[in-house]
């Protein structure tokens, strides 16, 4: 399939994928706003409202690498589909419960139908462009991503204003998605090969190279760093240095997703000047200077500079590395190595806050600021020993 640059944001099947991604990051940033009414109007503490995340968000864990073998030998659609409406029937139900016992139950099925959306989008992705369209349409795909992440808390704070459940009714959102997943989108399924013992041992082949395994622990030091420096730590240290109130700390917050989106929606013009690779470990270099930045800066309103670097980092790194794992994937494995990827990124979103939290206890802020350029620093000469020069 050769689709043209400038046609491929109104590519039929890329703008069907859009959806899907902006389903997929709907689950948990539309509703945190909500959670202080939740919590008032069901008399929850802040830590049983918290369960709202946690258990939507450990089923991916578990599940992800099993739907993307489904995915592999039954066909995208059939995992798919089934997915989006297992996400919209449990999160509408949501809406009509008041028994917090009945609503957990939901958020875990709902979580359930959510663990294959984020590995499958960029799957699919992966089978329908080729060549250069593949990392412009990553990239697009992570701007649409990171777009529905800074608007979602404001449209769930909006519905909030009309009722605790009402931020829930969002997720109906998902039911003309399926429809289009469907009917409307065209994609190659892949074939079965072999028996699910073949099938196995081949797709674990592919799991255990040292690149895809470099590339997997790239995608953990991201997370890591995004969860437990910028959006656990960052705030606790705004508000405690620089007295930021909330509004503040969101702006400085909200600049990190506008860097994130710039430098996603712009990577296959990047990747047209540096390689894969360059922009890759590149992106661990920014980190660093977003950190270092972060520590000397001493007025507040300078903090969104390295918030946006830290932002543009993350936009030109994430769907690099899914491009270039998408790339040594082969097709019939592509779905089972893409949850892989997925699972190892929810894995970084868990570990970065509880690790940021033990650092700061131990060794207070600078112990965060140091930790975390070491790590990236250790990240970077990783990526750029065991990731291969790009062939083209």
């Amino acid at each position: 399939m050769n689709i043209k640059q400038e046609n491929l944001l109104f590519n039929y099947n890329l703008q069907i994928i859009f959806t899907v991604t902006l389903i997929a990051v709907m689950g948990v940033s539309s509703i945190t706003p909500a959670f202080p009414t939740i919590a008032r109007e069901l008399g929850l503490t802040s830590r049983e409202v918290n369960l709202l995340i946690v258990v939507f968000t450990v089923p991916g864990i578990f599940l992800s690498p099993v739907l993307g073998i489904m995915a592999d030998r039954l066909g995208r659609k059939r995992v798919l589909v089934p997915s989006i409406l297992i996400f919209s029937i449990c999160g509408t139900a949501c809406a009509f419960t008041a028994d917090f016992k009945i609503l957990l139950i939901l958020r875990v099925f709902q979580g359930t139908g959510a663990a294959a959306l984020s590995s499958l989008n960029q799957t699919i992705i992966g089978d329908v462009f080729p060549g250069k369209n593949r990392i412009d349409a990553m990239g697009y795909n992570s701007s649409f991503l990171s777009l529905g992440t800074m608007l979602y808390p404001s449209i769930g704070g909006a519905l909030a204003l009309l009722g605790w459940n009402y931020p829930f009714l969002l997720s109906m959102a998902g039911f003309p998605v399926a429809y289009l997943a469907a009917f409307r989108l065209k994609n190659p399924e892949p074939e079965k090969n072999g028996k699910i013992g073949h099938y196995l041992t081949s797709s674990f082949k592919v799991i255990f190279k040292k690149e895809i395994m470099a590339l997997f622990f790239g995608t953990m030091t991201a997370f890591i760093l995004l969860y437990g420096v910028m959006l656990a730590f960052f705030p606790y240290y705004l508000y405690e240095n620089f007295k930021a109130s909330p509004f503040q700390i969101g702006l400085i917050t909200s600049s990190a997703s506008i860097g994130s989106i710039l430098g996603a929606f712009n990577l296959g013009r990047l990747s047209r000047i540096f390689s894969s690779k360059k922009l890759i470990t590149g992106a661990f270099l920014l980190y660093i200077v977003s950190l270092i930045l972060s520590y000397f800066i001493s007025l507040l309103v300078f903090f969104a500079v390295p918030a946006f670097i830290f932002g543009f980092a993350n936009g030109i790194l994430i769907p690099n590395i899914q491009t270039r794992i998408s790339i040594i994937a082969p097709a019939e494995y592509r779905g089972a190595v893409m949850s892989i990827n997925s699972t190892v990124l929810r894995l970084g979103q868990t570990v970065g806050p509880f690790a940021s939290g033990i650092i700061l206890v131990s060794y207070g802020s600078s112990g965060i600021f140091t930790g975390a350029v070491i790590f990236a620093l250790a990240t970077f000469f990783i990526l750029t020993i065991i990731v291969p020069s790009d062939k083209t």
